[in-house]
């Protein structure tokens, strides 16, 4: 069986997987991703982004190509939590961005992405078994004309909830499954009249739904027009999911039953006319579960592969497209050879208690849209509290992901968040603290200093762009910007005296200098 040798060989070419592998190029590499679908699926899983994550794709020049719209993100005024409205308009900064499209198109747009950068992409080659040891991995792979086998220095399991990587390599996914109810979704043509225009749809003898998802006592109601003319309908039955199996086709005689009986009138649902792909499942029961660990050795695990939940707020790619960037430049670090030690565990240091966060507001929202009289007591009371501005506020990071502040080692406020969007004036020009990014380098970012920058970040420039430039309101003196836009260290005084600080987060983030300044 041939053998050839690949830096780094990720399974799945999903979003996630497709993300990271154009991270790694942007650092100098050519990962292998292999897949085993002969052509990215069809089937519109994700509707949208929601979250950070819409500034992660600003800052790789990509927030254009996905959202259609030039110039940084915008946040939303209004948004969901737990089928409740959430007005956001008073929040500041509002962390919830919106991007609305199909995962599909998603998916084609990282691809051309991924091979303009030059990466190795395989649809049509299954990984199927995986031996590990001596400070590399081997991967056996099933292709189209020959079977072949990969050593590795890393393995990334991008490959789903159902992951063939961390099932061989034997990592725990405890968690939760919720029995007893199914949901039905699928793209459907509604009776004339019904749709609002505004993407929304009014229903005689029910009412007016907006988008999103709608608790009704005897179940939950979905509605979303994503793209115009092509309007997804969906139910939440709490009971009765034991009488089918994700395996049997959902059809659309099944689907309008289920909305009737939700609804408690008959919505006289036809199939999609437009063009397609369409979506038309079934899911029994929800998985809510988190990866026992991350990494096992040389082998690591990434999105869906690492952590499950209800689709609920759309919170899947938000979590998972940032734990692309927070992997990306550490992998690429240790490739290179200039990673500090333990640099490369931070990413489930990080990340992993990201995704339990999700895994509580995933359930939180389950439990708030459950039937029952007490639930619509609790409902009524939680309505209240989301009136209050402090709530609203902490919900909205919450659904974001902005909360999380990572242990970056440094005290000052910005530290261990995402660097704020703020324009800024350099000796190229005009441009954002978003645009310095989009090599995915690491960028120390000065505004006021009376010591040199340059000399400051001597023997590491050769992996950090030192960048001097004035704002009408300077976050700070002084930044020290990591590759995914997670602030290192910062200072309100950028003097000599501050270069020791500078030093330590410049060895705990970036390594030995390859220069030894002399005195």
């Amino acid at each position: 069986m041939p053998e050839n040798f690949a830096d780094i060989v990720i399974s799945g070419a999903g979003p996630n997987g497709l993300m990271l592998a154009c991270e790694l190029a942007l650092a100098g590499l050519r990962p292998i991703v292999l897949d085993a679908l002969p052509e990215p699926s069809p089937e519109p899983k994700a509707n949208g982004l929601v979250g950070q994550v819409a500034r992660v794709l600003d800052l790789r020049g990509l927030y254009d190509t996905f959202s259609g719209v030039p110039g940084p993100p915008t946040p939303v005024n209004r948004y969901i939590f737990g089928a409740m409205p959430l007005d956001l308009t008073a929040v500041q900064p509002n962390p919830v961005n919106l991007i609305m499209r199909p995962q599909p198109q998603m998916v084609r747009l990282l691809t051309d992405h991924a091979i303009g950068l030059g990466v190795d992409l395989r649809w049509g080659h299954a990984l199927t078994e995986i031996d590990s040891g001596d400070g590399e991995v081997t991967v056996s792979v099933s292709g189209p004309d020959e079977d072949y086998r990969l050593r590795t220095r890393f393995l990334v399991g991008a490959d789903g909830g159902k992951s063939l990587v961390r099932k061989r390599i034997g990592i725990d996914f405890p968690g939760v499954t919720a029995t007893g109810h199914v949901s039905r979704v699928g793209h459907v043509t509604v009776p004339d009249g019904y749709r609002t225009g505004d993407g929304g749809i009014d229903i005689p003898g029910v009412g007016r739904f907006g988008l999103g998802h709608h608790r009704l006592e005897r179940g939950m109601f979905v509605y979303a027009e994503i793209q115009p003319g092509n309007p997804m309908v969906g139910a939440v039955e709490f009971d009765g999911g034991d009488a089918f199996g994700d395996d049997t086709p959902l059809t659309i005689d099944e689907l309008r039953a289920s909305v009737e009986r939700v609804l408690g009138v008959p919505l006289a649902l036809t199939a999609p006319t437009g063009p397609g792909p369409h979506a038309l499942r079934r899911t029994v029961g929800q998985h809510t579960r988190v990866a026992e660990r991350y990494r096992e050795g040389n082998i690591l695990l990434l999105g869906d592969a690492a952590h499950v939940h209800s689709a609920m707020g759309g919170p899947g790619l938000n979590l998972g497209l940032q734990d692309t960037v927070n992997l990306g430049w550490k992998l690429a670090a240790e490739i290179h050879g200039w990673a500090p030690p333990g640099l490369l565990d931070t990413y489930e240091s990080e990340r992993h208690p990201a995704a339990e966060r999700v895994v509580m507001y995933s359930l939180s929202q389950s439990a708030l849209i459950a039937p029952g009289p007490d639930v619509t007591e609790l409902r009524k009371l939680f309505g209240e509290l989301l009136d209050l501005p402090v709530v609203t506020a902490h919900i909205a990071n919450l659904l974001a992901g902005s909360d999380i502040r990572y242990d970056t080692g440094d005290s000052h406020p910005l530290s261990g968040y995402l660097a704020p969007e703020v324009s800024i004036e350099t000796a190229s020009g005009a441009t954002r603290i978003a645009e310095l990014l989009n090599e995915a380098r690491p960028v120390l970012l000065v505004f006021e200093a009376t010591a040199d920058p340059t000399a400051a970040a001597t023997g590491w420039t050769d992996r950090i762009t030192v960048v001097e430039a004035t704002a009408a309101t300077p976050p700070a003196a002084a930044l020290l910007i990591r590759p995914d836009g997670y602030i290192a260290w910062a200072t309100d005084d950028f003097t000599s005296e501050s270069q020791g600080s500078l030093h330590t987060a410049l060895h705990r983030w970036f390594g030995e200098p390859a220069l030894v300044p002399t005195r």
